[in-house]
């Protein structure tokens, strides 16, 4: 298994780019984790902070040790750690940018919830948006998307599966279309923002429904 990019390393953290298509923590028929990778990396125990759907990619804070990772979870739920996502859908919303408030989470536990939401750009019926979360739901961007009838691209679960298997037999698009692309939270007394590029299942993806180079 190859080793986790890190984009940011101390005492207390890590900041990685995780990879799409592998868990963070275990669960029934989970094999292989983010937690195991960056143990067998760093040869040390690695704590949880916040969590990434297995299939969604980007970049992901774990803690190096207990107190950071209580630390760390307090800002996630306080709001002061932000994550904005990029997500490639099916669709195009009715307005430029807005606010989805559908309640989302597990099925039949469902709670408020709030995503805002950009568009980047469009193509073939298809939009490239940027996101950011006002809570921090279950599966919330691919509900929330859904809802407003723009399911990204390859999601398995809220998707447009007719849609899904032509882009995977016409397109070669496999991957689930949304990732982490930026994310800002407090280290040593002051806010960091770390970015990464779209990866490169998302940038193909771009390509094969005729979006700009530039995006």
């Amino acid at each position: 298994m190859k080793d986790i990019p890190v984009l940011f390393d101390d005492q207390d953290i890590l900041v990685v780019n995780k990879p799409a298509g592998i868990a963070v923590q275990g669960g029934e028929g989970v094999t292989v984790t983010i937690l195991d990778i960056l143990e067998r990396q760093t040869g040390s125990r690695i704590y949880p902070v916040h969590r990434l759907d297995k299939d969604t990619a980007g970049i992901l804070v774990v803690a190096r040790n207990a107190k950071a990772a209580a630390e760390y979870s307090k800002y996630v739920a306080g709001g002061s750690l932000v994550k904005e996502y990029r997500a490639v859908c099916f669709g195009v919303p009715a307005k430029k940018t807005g606010l989805i408030t559908v309640p989302a989470g597990r099925a039949g536990d469902e709670k408020p919830a709030e995503t805002t939401y950009r568009v980047d750009e469009t193509a073939s019926d298809c939009s490239l948006l940027t996101l950011r979360l006002g809570t921090g739901r279950m599966h919330q961007i691919r509900i929330h998307l859904a809802s407003i009838g723009c399911p990204i691209i390859a999601d398995d679960k809220y998707g447009d599966f007719p849609k899904n298997r032509a882009a995977r037999s016409e397109r070669k698009v496999r991957k689930l279309q949304l990732a982490a692309c930026a994310l800002t939270l407090p280290i040593a007394g002051r806010q960091s923002r770390f970015e990464i590029p779209l990866p490169d299942h998302m940038v193909q993806c771009l390509e094969a429904f005729g979006f700009s180079a530039s995006t």
